[in-house]
């Protein structure tokens, strides 16, 4: 069975209030979809990242968040993940304020994990970015994980197959 690293953005889009956005509450849809009927079909994990991401803001949400990403295991953290993410910055991959997202991808890089599971099109799951943390990675000989969104990440349909 696969493994999904499911990113902080899936489980707040999952236990935020719903919205009235059009896109926001596609979103929130699509990963409550996801969340009941597709995830049963993947290993999932987490890391301390998400659960300190999804502990901060309201209170009420945080333990709703924290709820949600009860007993999917935490992976462990190691001291090259410091350093995969220290070079992401380095090169500037991503912008400065987005060091949790290098700590993101590069547990999932360094724990070898086929998928990373997001709604931060900003800076993970962006056309313009993924071919760089793909060289990068090429760079370091790591297996490049698939950084999608609950969009891409479709369940197999035989009824769709031509």
């Amino acid at each position: 069975m696969d493994t999904v690293y499911i990113e902080t953005s899936i489980v707040s889009y999952l236990r935020q209030r719903a919205s009235s956005q059009v896109v926001m509450a596609a979103r929130q849809l699509l990963t409550h979809q996801w969340w009941n009927y597709e995830r049963a079909n993947y290993d999932l994990v987490i890391s301390q990242y998400v659960i300190d991401e999804a502990s901060a803001g309201d209170a009420t949400l945080a333990a709703e968040r924290l709820q949600s990403l009860d007993g999917i295991p935490l992976l462990p953290l190691d001291p090259d993940i410091a350093l995969i993410a220290d070079e992401i910055m380095a090169r500037a991959i991503l912008p400065p304020k987005a060091r949790t997202d290098a700590l993101h991808i590069a547990i999932v890089a360094h724990h070898r994990i086929q998928y990373l599971l997001t709604w931060n099109c900003r800076q993970i799951a962006n056309a313009k970015i993924l071919p760089r943390i793909r060289e990068f990675l090429t760079d370091l000989f790591i297996p490049i994980p698939i950084i999608c969104t609950r969009e891409e990440m479709l369940a197999d349909d035989p009824a769709t197959d031509d």
